[in-house]
């Protein structure tokens, strides 16, 4: 069952970020066939984007009620519906509302597959499938500008969804002897109105991001109903996250490392293409393929993940790794100045393997939740990253654009002033990246239990006791 797992988890980790990745490249080909502008453009990739970050929590609760058989074979189905929707959609619309349904299904496949590591495999085994999943990440990450770019041009963008199809149907095939039916002791039906809060705030927050000329009203409306998920949260009996892991140090300091880790380096990769054309001068596909040797090394660095993560504990591999991911990113300041590709590849690589070593803080917090809470924690674990994905784009973002204002209002040249623009985004990560290493060391590991101490009665030690009669003494 170890390999079945590995592969299912290898293949849903991959789908779920390729076809959030893959549209970017295929965007001008919709937009010519369908008449779309840019705004609408953007719902493509926005209409996966929200329902994925804003169900995660109420999903994974949902898959530990539903039971992850169940529940993955219908987000599988689901999923491939949406992909057959999308190729043969004529019209915006349409092709908007295949989109969301493929990211209410990634929602619910994305903490079902992660549980899996929880169930199905074994601590050493949890390591390893994390650091797959991870792996797979990268892969999709990298692969999908490049892999849609292709689709797009020589067999059509509909293929561009339809591609989705193959994966599924391997995943519907192994389901059956990976995930055993039934559903776990101890799962419980998860409150309808913390689920209804917390998915609007999700949603409203991320919205507010992709829409400027409402942000306002919509961080509002996101941080109030926020609030009254969390003024819920305290007051209920029966709530969307147990106590058993909102009073678990362990997994709320590996969600502030996912959140951390995902700010620093989501916005950079974003970013990162546009630099190389503006300021390297790169064509399109070229830009984005330096990303491609970040993905090249997590990929080899993750055999060597287990070993240290039993041999040095996983906080402090995780420790390590975002230590690495943050000297990798200041290694690309230092030379940002030059434009020239070939002094980026050092920094690159380092930010690639160092984040290979950050997957034991998902096992590691897997590790210390009950069998039954284990999607919920997924759920909530991947709604980090995606959020903090979100925002690091937005904070990055912010940070490129306010310096780069700067430099041209100093006489500096478009490109020079991107790049000055994204030197300090750069060391904006690699201050968030160092903290999150900090964080590391600081969370706790599980509780053991303490050896009980052995009471000895002193008299069973006194050479003299047996000289006073029992009713002296």
């Amino acid at each position: 069952m170890t390999r079945r797992t590995l592969v299912v988890l290898a293949l849903g980790a991959f789908v779920t970020t390729l076809d959030n990745t893959i549209v970017a490249a295929g965007a001008p080909s919709i937009a010519r066939d369908l008449g779309l502008d840019v705004r609408v453009l953007q719902w493509i990739a926005l209409g996966y984007m929200l329902p994925f970050a804003g169900l995660l929590p109420a999903a994974g609760a949902l898959v530990d009620r539903w039971g992850r058989r169940p529940a993955l074979a219908g987000a599988l189905l689901a999923f491939g519906g949406g992909a057959a929707v999308g190729g043969l959609a004529g019209s915006a619309w349409l092709l908007v509302a295949a989109r969301v349904l493929q990211g209410v299904a990634a929602a619910f496949l994305v903490p079902g597959l992660l549980s899996l590591l929880r169930t199905n495999l074994d601590a050493r085994g949890r390591t390893l499938g994390a650091a797959v999943w991870t792996a797979c990440l990268a892969a999709a990450l990298a692969a999908g500008p490049a892999l849609g770019g292709v689709l797009s041009e020589y067999c059509g963008w509909a293929w561009i969804f339809f591609v989705n199809l193959p994966f599924v149907a391997a995943m519907l095939v192994l389901l059956p002897g990976t995930v055993p039916p039934g559903r776990d002791d101890g799962a419980r039906t998860p409150p309808a109105s913390a689920m209804v809060l917390v998915t609007a705030s999700l949603v409203l927050l991320t919205t507010a991001l992709a829409e400027p000329a409402l942000r306002i009203p919509l961080l509002a409306a996101g941080i109030a109903a926020g609030v009254a998920f969390f003024v819920r949260e305290r007051r209920a009996r029966e709530r969307l996250v147990p106590r058993a892991l909102t009073g678990n140090r362990v997994f709320v300091g590996s969600l502030g490392l996912q959140l951390l880790w995902g700010l620093g380096i989501s916005g950079i990769f974003f970013f990162t293409p546009l630099l190389h054309q503006e300021f390297l001068g790169l064509g399109p596909a070229a830009a984005g393929l330096p990303l491609v040797l970040v993905a090249v090394a997590v990929v080899a660095a993750t055999p060597l993940v287990p070993a240290a993560a039993a041999r040095h504990g996983p906080l402090r591999t995780v420790a390590a790794g975002l230590a690495v991911v943050g000297a990798g990113l200041l290694a690309v300041a230092a030379v940002n100045h030059l434009p020239s590709l070939w002094p980026r590849v050092p920094g690159l690589v380092l930010v690639g393997a160092g984040s290979a070593f950050t997957v034991p803080m998902t096992s590691h917090a897997l590790d210390v939740v009950a069998p039954h809470h284990s999607g919920t924690a997924s759920g909530w674990l991947t709604a980090a990253r995606e959020l903090s994905s979100a925002l690091g784009v937005a904070l990055i973002g912010a940070v490129l654009t306010a310096v780069r204002a700067a430099r041209l209002e100093a006489g500096a040249a478009a490109g020079p002033a991107l790049a000055g623009g994204y030197t300090a985004g750069l060391l904006t990560a690699a201050a968030l990246t160092f903290a999150g290493a900090l964080l590391a060391v600081r969370v706790p590991g599980p509780a053991s239990p303490r050896p009980r101490r052995r009471v000895t009665n002193v008299l069973s030690r006194n050479p003299f006791r047996h000289e006073y009669p029992r009713s002296n003494r």
